[in-house]
């Protein structure tokens, strides 16, 4: 592998995951990003009580994203071989953390929604 390209990073995610778990996820990450992003505009605020929620679970979302991706690749943490693992290792927990603050955000802001004329 000479360079890396967009099309071979799809092909290495469809290889690692199987390709109908990796679309799943890929429609799934943009689904929530849709309600994230409709959650935004339509409260026009971020309510900070949500976001405190939001951050208290980024640590279980980046120790499932590891626990998750090690099952996929079946590894585990003996096998981290050199510092470009434990760089892998670390965005694959900070993806986990960020998307989990983003779901558990929505899914608040869609069960509760702010009342009319009541700042978020």
């Amino acid at each position: 592998m000479k360079e890396l390209t967009f099309g071979t990073l799809i092909a290495v995610f469809e290889e690692i995951f199987g390709r109908g778990l990796f679309w799943t996820m890929v429609a799934l990450a943009l689904l929530v990003t849709a309600a994230y992003l409709y959650v935004l505009i339509r409260d026009r605020a971020m309510s900070m009580r949500k976001f405190l929620w939001a951050q208290l679970s980024m640590p279980f979302g980046a120790i499932l994203a590891v626990i998750f991706v090690q099952q996929m690749t079946h590894s585990g943490l003996r096998d981290i071989g050199g510092p470009i693992d434990v760089i892998v290792l670390l965005g694959v927990a900070v993806l986990g953390a960020v998307g989990s603050a983003i779901l558990v955000y929505t899914v608040q802001s869609l069960l509760r929604p702010p009342r009319s004329g009541q700042n978020p």
